[in-house]
């Protein structure tokens, strides 16, 4: 059973967001921006971030494991982020959009990206592939849920104790 046109321009939708967001991060704007361009605030719970991570590992990464809610607290992560964590994506670091996997009926994007992370206390850095799946999009293709499987214990080590 093939597609229908509506369907389509759903799949199309989800990939060019998911896309142009993980382009943007290449040289990030403001976080403030980012949330405001690519993401949904439609309701008080979105947007959202989670990046997954073991519950232990929060006292050196405190940006794991929790799902942090709306945009003041989807802006808390990233700020938790890049006090600990220092991000260098490459011009690859993700694929072109045909490397996006979208599921329209599920309203899901999967992506698998690399890139340096450095950590800001020690100066140790670490390469890694991660994975980003975006989900809850608003009827305009914005993102109401990001989650993030990165490697935790390349950052736990990097940051040290």
């Amino acid at each position: 059973m093939s597609p229908t046109p509506q369907q389509q321009q759903r799949t199309t939708l989800l990939r060019q967001t998911s896309h142009a967001f993980c382009q943007a991060l290449l040289s990030p704007p403001t976080p403030t921006t980012l949330l405001s361009t690519y993401f949904t605030s439609s309701t008080p719970s979105s947007p959202q971030i989670t990046e997954h991570g073991p519950a232990w590992a929060t006292s050196r990464l405190p940006f794991l494991g929790k799902t942090f809610t709306g945009v003041q607290g989807c802006e808390e992560y990233f700020q938790l982020l890049s006090a600990t964590l220092e991000m260098q994506l490459p011009a690859d670091a993700f694929p072109g959009p045909e490397g996006f996997i979208v599921d329209a009926e599920a309203g899901m994007v999967s992506v698998v990206g690399k890139g340096r992370f450095m950590s800001k206390k020690t100066g140790r850095g670490w390469e890694e592939t991660f994975v980003y799946r975006f989900s809850g999009f608003d009827g305009e293709g914005r993102i109401g849920w990001w989650e993030i499987w990165a490697d935790p214990l390349s950052a736990w080590e990097a940051v040290g104790g």
